[in-house]
């Protein structure tokens, strides 16, 4: 009997394993040709994936990224702008003919082997190339997104009532170079295309000129006077400077008022002496000195006039000086003494106005205008060797001398006046002065001082008339409150 044959399971199972693998086989090899193709796993076109894709499916896809809208924020509030806005635009067809130049060439069946064992997965990176212009992106900030929100600061302003000021806001503005920085590598970026942008706080302006003129015409207007006050306030370290005159019951005057000078007359005589004045000082004089400013002292007042000056003429001598420097509504036309003679009749351009008269003593005069530019003559002179002082009187008046002149007046300390509306501890150097008139009442209160604050240095000169009586406390807590309003507005 014939033996049958028979095929071995196995050899049946091997067959099926080897037509499958085959098939398999065919299909990556179906995948492989095609990839070969298109761009390479792996590649990156300006930080795009396009792997795998055809050059059409490869520009489309770089095209939906670079030309999506970025989003800013500026504190918070987003904005989405589209990238040809700013005038970006990816060059799509340069970058691609760069990626096609770099894929890698190789044998078909060896890249195939590869390609079956994972191994042909190579990181190619073509940067990203665009056309952008920074300007055109700088000037989009400024004229769409700066002016719409941008905050300016917001100044403090007057308390109603009150000689403080309300807290002022810090404003926000665009720091344009940061941003437009900021903004052109969010349009350069596939996957970060947010941007926070870079902003800077403005700081707060002081109150207006115009803000704490009113302040102060409130101020004088809710007192317990209604005479006239004038004012006169000039920032020392700038231009800016305050000169008005107002009345008790609300009525705006025009400034440069003719007052009775009374005591402030001796800073004029103290700048005249130090012109006679050479180092080492006299120790009597400086002693005459200190008694006039700080215990103004009339006595001894014409004394130091008498011994340094002139015997007789000192007055005139201090008027000429004043004349000299631009000031012409400021005399002394006698000595203190009782029954000094007068030495000659002035008139100026204040006591000549018809529409005020504070009936201003006739041996001493002056305006708060012209207190307040002495002072700042002082200062200069002092604090930076120049002003009118020493263009007056070179080789007189020098920067040491008028440092002993704020030194003096520095230790007049009487706690009222300008003087109570600054913090304890504040440097000023001041000059007051009022005097009983022939009627046996005071009707002329002055005060002009160097104030030197954290927020700025200033010259205030305030003068208050009344013409049936000035009292003294009602006239104190003008000064005083004069005084807080300024300081805070230099200080807030």
């Amino acid at each position: 009997m014939k033996q049958r044959h028979r095929f071995p399971f196995f050899r049946w199972a091997a067959i099926v394993i080897i037509f499958f693998t085959l098939i398999l086989a065919t299909g990556q090899l179906i995948k492989y040709s095609r990839q070969r193709n298109n761009f390479p796993l792996g590649m990156q076109v300006g930080g795009v994936p396009v792997g795998g894709l055809n050059y059409v499916q490869a520009a489309e896809r770089i095209y939906t990224v670079y030309r999506s809208p970025i989003e800013i924020s500026y504190n918070g509030n987003p904005i989405q702008i589209r990238p040809a806005v700013l005038g970006f635009e990816p060059e799509v067809d340069h970058m691609l003919a760069v990626a096609d130049n770099q894929r890698v060439t190789e044998p078909f069946w060896g890249g195939y082997w590869n390609f079956l064992w994972g191994r042909n997965v190579l990181t190619i990176n073509v940067p990203l190339s665009a056309n952008y212009d920074v300007n055109r992106i700088s000037d989009y900030l400024k004229t769409e997104i700066s002016t719409r929100y941008d905050a300016p600061a917001i100044p403090p302003k007057p308390i109603p009532g009150t000689s403080q000021f309300a807290k002022g806001v810090p404003g926000t503005s665009i720091d344009i170079d940061r941003a437009t920085l900021q903004i052109v590598d969010a349009l350069k970026s596939s996957t970060n295309r947010r941007v926070n942008l870079a902003l800077d706080q403005t700081s707060i302006s002081r109150p207006s000129l115009s803000d704490l003129e009113i302040m102060i015409q409130q101020i004088i207007e809710v007192a317990d006077f209604d005479g006239i006050v004038e004012v006169y306030l000039q920032d020392l370290d700038s231009t800016r400077n305050l000169s008005f005159a107002h009345s008790g019951d609300g009525e705006a005057l025009p400034p440069n008022i003719a007052f009775s000078s009374w005591s402030l007359v001796k800073i004029p005589l103290m700048v005249t002496a130090f012109r006679y004045l050479e180092a080492p000082y006299p120790p009597e004089a400086m002693t005459l000195m200190g008694e006039m400013i700080q215990q103004s002292e009339n006595t001894s007042t014409d004394q130091l006039a008498m011994m340094l000056i002139d015997p007789n003429l000192s007055p005139l001598i201090v008027t000429a000086d004043m004349d000299r420097l631009g000031l012409e509504n400021t005399f002394w036309a006698g000595h203190f003494y009782v029954g000094a003679p007068l030495l000659q009749n002035f008139t100026t351009p204040a006591n000549q106005r018809t529409d005020i008269d504070t009936h201003p003593d006739r041996y001493n005069q002056t305006t708060a205008a012209d207190m307040g530019m002495l002072m700042e003559d002082i200062y200069l002179c002092a604090e930076r060797g120049g002003g009118s002082l020493i263009a007056a009187f070179p080789g007189e008046i020098t920067q040491v001398k008028c440092q002993e002149m704020i030194d003096i007046m520095v230790l007049n300390k009487i706690g009222v006046l300008i003087q109570a509306g600054v913090p304890s501890g504040t440097k000023i150097a001041h000059k007051h002065g009022w005097a009983i008139e022939n009627d046996g009442l005071v009707h002329t209160f002055g005060n002009t001082a160097l104030i030197y604050s954290p927020g700025g240095n200033y010259v205030l000169t305030i003068f208050a008339y009344h013409p049936v009586q000035a009292i003294f406390d009602p006239v104190n807590n003008l000064f005083a409150n004069i005084s807080a309003a300024i300081y805070n507005f230099f200080n807030n």
